[in-house]
C-alpha cells in the first residue's frame, strides 16, 4: 500500500505492513518533503507506532540536516505514545506501543536537544509541547521561561503545555484574558483540565455567549464539566439540543463525564 492510499484509508483498516511504508517514506532524503511530513504525521498513529517508528521518528527531530518544519512535525508525532508510556508506566508492557528504554531515549534526547540554543525555534517549541505529555522536573522552568519570555509564539507554547504541567493556575487565569485568540483557547482547555475554580465565570459566560466561536466553544463545553461537575447539566442541557452535532455531542460527552 503507497502513501496516498494511507492518506485516505482510516488507521484502524490499514495493512500490517503500514508501518513498514511510513518509515520507508519518512527516513527517504529523496522523497518529497510534503510526502516525508505525511509520513511524519501519520507514523504517531497508535496503529502503527513502535520502537521503530518511534525511533525513526527521533532520528528525524534530531538530526539538524533535516527541514525544521519535518523536524517539528516529527516530534509532536511522539507526544502521544510519549502520554500513553506515562500514564500506563509500563506495568504491563503489552498497553504501551514502545519499550520503557525507547521511552527514556525520547525524553533525554529531547531534552537535550531543547536545552540547545542552536536548535531551531520551530522544532524546540514542538519537543516541549510533545515531551510535557510525560512531564519530567526540566519541564518547570522550560514552561516558566517560555511563558515570560515576551515572544508569542512561545507564550502559545507555554499555556498549552500547562495543561500537562501543575503549578502553572495563576499563569493559567491570567491568560484566559489573553486577546490571542490561540492562547485564550488553550487557557481554557487548561483551566478545565486543572478544574480552576476561578475560571468557572469566564467559562460559563463563553458558553452562553452565542458569538463564541466553535473550538473556543467546544473547549469551554468540556471546562464546565471539569471545573463544577454538578453544575453541568443545567449549563449544558441546551447545547445538547445543538443543530449541530459536534457541539451537541461535546455537550452530551461533558454531561456523562460529570456525572461519572
Amino acid at each position: 500500500m503507497d502513501l496516498k492510499t494511507l492518506i485516505d484509508t482510516p488507521p484502524w483498516d490499514w495493512p500490517r505492513d503500514a508501518g513498514w511504508t511510513l518509515r520507508k517514506v519518512l527516513v527517504d532524503h529523496g522523497a518529497n518533503e510534503s510526502d516525508r511530513l505525511v509520513a511524519a504525521e501519520l507514523a504517531g498513529d497508535f496503529t502503527v507506532i513502535n520502537d521503530e517508528l518511534a525511533d525513526a521518528l527521533l532520528m528525524v527531530v534530531c538530526s539538524a540536516d533535516e527541514p525544521n518544519q519535518l523536524r517539528a512535525r516529527a516530534a509532536i508525532s511522539l507526544g502521544p505514545v510519549l502520554e500513553q508510556a506515562d500514564t500506563d508506566v509500563f506495568e504491563d508492557p503489552d498497553d504501551v506501543p514502545i519499550t520503557e528504554p525507547t521511552f527514556r531515549n525520547i525524553q533525554d534526547s529531547m531534552k537535550k536537544l531543547y536545552l540547545d540554543n542552536s536548535t531551531p525555534k520551530e522544532v524546540r517549541r514542538r519537543i516541549l509541547e510533545a515531551s510535557v505529555r510525560a512531564p519530567e522536573t526540566w519541564h518547570q522552568d522550560a514552561i516558566k521561561n517560555a511563558y515570560s519570555s515576551g515572544d508569542k509564539e512561545w507564550t502559545l507554547t507555554a499555556v498549552f503545555s500547562m495543561r500537562w504541567v501543575r503549578g502553572f493556575d495563576d499563569q493559567i487565569l491570567l491568560a484566559l484574558k489573553s486577546d490571542d485568540p490561540e492562547i485564550h483557547l488553550e487557557a481554557v482547555i487548561a483551566a478545565g483540565n486543572w478544574e480552576l475554580d476561578a475560571a468557572w465565570s469566564h467559562v460559563v459566560k463563553l458558553v452562553n455567549d452565542a458569538h463564541t466561536p466553535k473550538p473556543l466553544l467546544l473547549a469551554a463545553i468540556s471546562a464546565v464539566g471539569g471545573i463544577r461537575p454538578a453544575e453541568a447539566g443545567e449549563i449544558l442541557v441546551d447545547l445538547a439540543d445543538s443543530d449541530d452535532e459536534e457541539i451537541a455531542e461535546a455537550a452530551d460527552e461533558a454531561m456523562a463525564e460529570a456525572e461519572i
